[in-house]
């Protein structure tokens, strides 16, 4: 499901891996074969560059959100697939993996401190999700990164009819049909 973030045609990336824990990699490195660009994985994230800060957003106050409600707002119906949690939004990905069995997690540009488990996955990238087109079952977006680029990334990497959840209820992503706002929350689903 990785892509290279440069601009140009996607293309399978290739591993090379350094250290395994179980299946998780550890540490190795991600090469595109279009572009020959090389990206780390240290700890267990794949690096594609940057700190996946952006441009920098205003602070914004993070709505206290549980993991049955996200499920709810999500509308899975059912194990299988991904879910990518965008920046601060990855700090849920253990309550949903208690209550959304069979799901694997992508959390992009997580907060400090959290780490790989066997139902998520860490990416760093400060200019895109680096992610393959419309490729994910739901996407949760965390308050600070609601803004446009971020929210056009989202869009691109979620599956038509699927739901984008954003932790800012002021936020309207084009391309997106809005389903409800409140409680600092945006629901939408891609049209």
């Amino acid at each position: 499901m990785l892509r290279c973030p440069e601009p140009h045609r996607e293309e399978f990336l290739v591993l090379s891996t350094g250290e395994m824990l179980g299946r998780m990699v550890r540490a190795g490195v991600v090469g595109c074969p279009v572009c020959q660009k090389e990206y780390e994985i240290a700890a267990g994230v794949v690096y594609f560059g940057g700190t996946g800060k952006g441009d920098g957003a205003a602070a914004t106050r993070e709505p206290t959100t549980d993991a049955q409600t996200l499920q709810a707002l999500l509308d899975l119906g059912g194990p299988g697939g991904y879910v990518v949690l965008l920046g601060s939004a990855a700090r849920h990905a253990v309550g949903l993996a208690a209550v959304m069995g069979g799901i694997h997690f992508i959390g992009v540009n997580p907060p400090p401190g959290l780490e790989e488990l066997p139902v998520l996955s860490l990416l760093v990238c400060e200019c895109t999700i680096p992610l393959r087109d419309a490729m994910a079952r739901g996407v949760v977006v965390g308050s600070e990164s609601s803004r446009a680029a971020w929210l056009a990334e989202s869009r691109r990497v979620l599956l038509p009819g699927r739901r984008l959840v954003i932790e800012n209820e002021t936020a309207r992503p084009d391309g997106v049909t809005q389903l409800a706002t409140g409680q600092g929350l945006f629901v939408g689903e891609k049209k």
